[in-house]
């Protein structure tokens, strides 16, 4: 293995100044400079990471939190924050959850205890408190954490009452919100979005829970229609749970959009590739995972952010599920 005394003799130089030009400290000339990227380049070495990080109590590695790695949207996530973060000579950590608290407590201590730089989080089952006690950077991304935590998060309540205002003018008469998980800031704001929505126009409507999950959705949804029959139009929590109600619509005969139209939340790619394509509520996933790291990144480099809060907008994107407007008139 090449070692940094390697590198020195090879460059003609100390040991010392090596170690500065790795390390970016102390007055080096450019010439030199060049030489010892020269011999590094030859040379083929790779600078001991454990070493560097206790001698410059950084690691140059990110966490990244997710609930559910199936879930196709927190992999596009992932996508764009793997992407920033190597811009900034970044490496991330990707942690899966599976929507366990226990499991979530123990990635962030396993990764405070490697001397990660900061964590990205866009899980939420513990308390604000345990994500600011190890004192390391720290940015909640489609969740909202505490008020004092970099937030990340697109206009859940604004896009939920667009899907829903849009089953309303493409024809529908009796609508149903099934949504995520309860106590989750992001579905609890898609709901606040589908009722003012429905409350400004008497529609008929109802409300359930549901997991992002596809099986659980559409065990729901079979329930759903043996309890309320007309219903004409379903705004999904999330795309995942969309496909869930798709399924169960074409397993009980009923056609989309004609019989029953639905929307979902989110805008990830599999859902343009199912037959009917999805109307879904399109969130900049890649824009939103890219300014994360960005807020990540300058509190580890200790600049004063612009903003706490960072809110994207979001827009339906119509695919075949429902109507458009003027085919819904009845």
């Amino acid at each position: 293995m090449v070692t940094i005394r390697d590198v020195a003799k090879y460059a003609n130089v100390s040991v010392a100044t090596v170690s500065r030009v790795l390390n970016n400290t102390g007055q080096v000339s450019e010439e030199t400079k060049k030489k010892v990227g020269e011999a590094i380049e030859q040379l083929k070495y790779r600078p001991n990471l454990v070493a560097r990080t206790l001698y410059k109590k950084t690691s140059s590695f990110i966490g990244l939190i997710v609930p559910d790695i199936t879930n196709p949207f927190f992999p596009a996530l992932a996508r764009a924050v793997e992407d920033k973060a190597h811009s900034y000579g970044y490496t991330v950590i990707l942690c899966n959850t599976d929507g366990s608290s226990e499991k979530e407590s123990e990635y962030i201590r396993s990764l405070q205890q490697k001397g990660i730089d900061g964590i990205i989080v866009s899980t939420s089952k513990l308390e604000a408190g345990s994500y600011t006690e190890f004192n390391l950077p720290v940015v909640a991304l489609d969740r909202t954490i505490k008020n004092d935590i970099p937030t990340v998060i697109s206009e859940n309540k604004a896009g939920a009452r667009t899907a829903t205002e849009h089953l309303i003018e493409a024809g529908c008469r009796s609508v149903a919100h099934l949504r995520g998980p309860m106590g989750l800031t992001t579905t609890d704001e898609r709901e606040k979005g589908f009722l003012e929505a429905v409350h400004e126009t008497n529609i008929d409507h109802l409300v359930i829970e549901s997991n992002f999950d596809v099986k659980t959705a559409e065990e729901i949804t079979y329930e759903l229609f043996e309890k309320h029959p007309h219903i004409d139009g379903i705004f999904a929590g999330n795309d995942v749970i969309a496909i869930g109600v798709m399924r169960a619509a074409h397993n009980l005969g009923l056609a989309i959009p004609d019989q029953v139209q639905v929307v979902g939340f989110d805008g990830i790619e599999i859902g343009k590739m199912f037959i009917p394509s999805l109307t879904t509520i399109e969130q900049p996933i890649y824009d939103m995972g890219a300014l994360a790291v960005d807020l990540l990144y300058q509190q580890i480099e200790k600049i004063e952010l612009e903003q706490l809060f960072n809110e994207f907008p979001t827009k339906l994107i119509q695919g075949n599920t429902t109507k458009n407007p003027e085919e819904g008139v009845k």
